[in-house]
């Protein structure tokens, strides 16, 4: 199946805004993992950007995904980008 990756871009104040969405945002996220679609996801260190990796059957499966998570509904992540990614190791 293939890979992809997402990398994206949060807003500003974002450890404050993301508060009242955090815990849908995660039990979803845990769905996506228990599911085999997520492989993993999380923020950079000084949380201006998110990177996951999805394995899934196509690129519109994964769009679907982050526009349906509460990040993106809710103006956390702010853009996104995805593209197909082949795991050389």
């Amino acid at each position: 199946m293939p890979k992809y990756i997402m990398f994206g871009s949060y807003c500003e104040n974002v450890l404050e805004k993301r508060a009242p969405h955090r815990q849908a945002h995660l039990d979803g996220l845990k769905q996506q993992k228990e599911s085999g679609v997520l492989v993993t996801l999380g923020p950079t260190k000084d949380t201006t950007k998110v990177f996951g990796i999805y394995e899934a059957e196509d690129e519109a499966t994964v769009r679907e995904l982050v526009e349906n998570d509460p990040y993106w509904k809710n103006g956390i992540w702010t853009e996104y980008e995805v593209k197909e990614w082949i795991q050389a190791f």
